[in-house]
């Protein structure tokens, strides 16, 4: 199986409305863009559209509106801490602590997010957990918690609100290093954990199984990330490194037959091409490669036959962009599909948002309390942002995705300004052989 699009040259910050006052300055063009060409594309650099606009600073960024707030414990000292979303976006799960501020008491914390108003139920026992726990929402309203209870032991419990308490169900444990929990699974009532081994990973099923853990896929190398390609659960990505080493590659696992690997980004020979993001609906692939000649985000169409395009847009001077949320239910339609990016720069980091179809990186000052990098998207475009400050202990901001103006996209083999390829170049090649220099592919 193997992912494709094609390249992109466009660039270009929305600009600031009016209402947020005075539009910053525009920053400096990029110089050329070293991205990998479209099959047929001439040698040399690749250079912005003239009409391309240059990236704009982050001062006067607008801001996001916000909607609803919920009851928390009052006691609770909200962090900007990271936030699990669970598959259907019905419960969200953190860790928050209580307390006194220098020795803080950890707790699990469930938010609920499909109701009139988000609002969150503390989920405490009779000890505070340890900061380096992790929690997981599962779509019935239990919460997946996992501890360390020893240099190399780890426990696996589910947790719900029963009255004023806490109920716990212990699901079992597992003696390995560095467990990691995955996202959650489309059908939310599992939850996946991958093991790594001295030259061979393990994806295990932590909940959801019939008695306890129990091991479901083994792969040759060291694997970490992970993505779901199917709304069923069973195509798994995960970026995997050999164990001889060399680049990192993504891979699929398809879990309904053994685990078995088949390769998925395969931009350059030696690139390292990680997927950061997939969307089941319409096949869009967010990736990170260094075929370029340095760490670029891309993307691809799951399936496709055309390789991966790197927008010039994606390039920001003053931060570093990573997507998070994709919007769904866009059926064939992954030009269409509003991203949302997580922005970290100097100042902080804010809010991008992006359509592959689009000539520009929308940019929004981030609620305050931003649970960072959580987030998730309707069908209708609009994107939900959780935050927590004081006054407003478990809340969420929307953004409507804005409108781009009208840029073709690529039909039977033309690039995205329309034009046919170069001569020498009949059909689209895959992934594995997109040309980085203009040559043509063997075959």
């Amino acid at each position: 199986m193997t992912a494709c699009a094609i390249e992109d040259k466009t660039t270009g910050v929305a600009g600031t409305p009016a209402t947020a006052g005075p539009a910053p300055e525009p920053a400096e063009p990029d110089g050329p863009d070293a991205s990998v060409p479209h099959p047929g594309a001439a040698d040399g650099p690749d250079t912005p559209d003239e009409d391309d606009e240059p990236a704009a600073a982050v001062p006067g960024l607008p801001s996001v509106r916000a909607e609803g707030a919920g009851g928390a414990r009052a006691t609770s000292r909200v962090l900007p801490a990271g936030l699990t979303i669970a598959a259907d976006h019905s419960y969200a799960a953190r860790l928050t602590a209580a307390g006194d501020a220098a020795e803080p008491a950890w707790f699990p914390e469930r938010w609920t997010l499909d109701g009139p108003e988000p609002y969150a139920v503390p989920l405490p026992l009779d000890q505070p957990e340890e900061a380096d726990s992790d929690v997981l929402p599962l779509s019935d309203g239990r919460v997946l918690i996992r501890r360390r209870v020893g240099a190399d032991r780890h426990t696996f419990s589910l947790l719900y609100p029963t009255g004023p308490g806490t109920g716990e169900l212990l699901l079992g444990s597992l003696d390995c290093p560095e467990p990691t929990l995955l996202p959650p699974p489309p059908d939310g009532m599992s939850a996946c954990a991958l093991l790594p081994g001295e030259r061979s990973t393990a994806v295990w099923l932590v909940a959801g199984g019939r008695s306890g853990p129990e091991q479901v896929a083994e792969v040759p190398g060291r694997c970490s990330g992970g993505a779901w390609l199917d709304r069923e659960g069973r195509l798994l990505a995960l970026d995997r490194q050999l164990p001889g080493g060399g680049p990192v590659k993504a891979v699929v696992l398809d879990l309904g037959r053994g685990g078995e690997v088949s390769p998925l980004l395969q931009i350059a020979p030696g690139s390292n091409d990680r997927l950061l993001l997939a969307d089941a609906d319409s096949g869009l692939l967010l990736v990170l490669s260094d075929a370029p000649g340095q760490d670029r985000l891309g993307w691809g169409v799951l399936g496709s036959c055309l390789p991966v395009r790197f927008p010039e847009c994606l390039r920001t001077p003053d931060g570093t962009p990573t997507p998070f949320a994709v919007q769904p239910g866009q059926m064939l339609m992954p030009e269409s599909c509003a991203v949302a990016l997580r922005i970290d720069g100097a100042a902080g980091s804010w809010v991008g948002l992006w359509r592959p179809a689009g000539r520009r990186l929308h940019q929004f000052a981030a609620p305050a309390g931003w649970l960072t990098g959580s987030g998730f998207w309707t069908r209708e475009g609009v994107l939900h942002l959780p935050y927590a400050q004081e006054g407003a202990p478990c809340a969420v901001a929307v953004l409507e995705a804005p409108a781009d103006e009208p840029y073709p996209v690529v039909r039977g083999g033309t690039d995205a300004s329309g034009a046919a390829p170069a001569r020498g170049v009949c059909t689209p090649v895959p992934l594995g052989q997109a040309p980085l220099s203009g040559r043509t592919p063997p075959g």
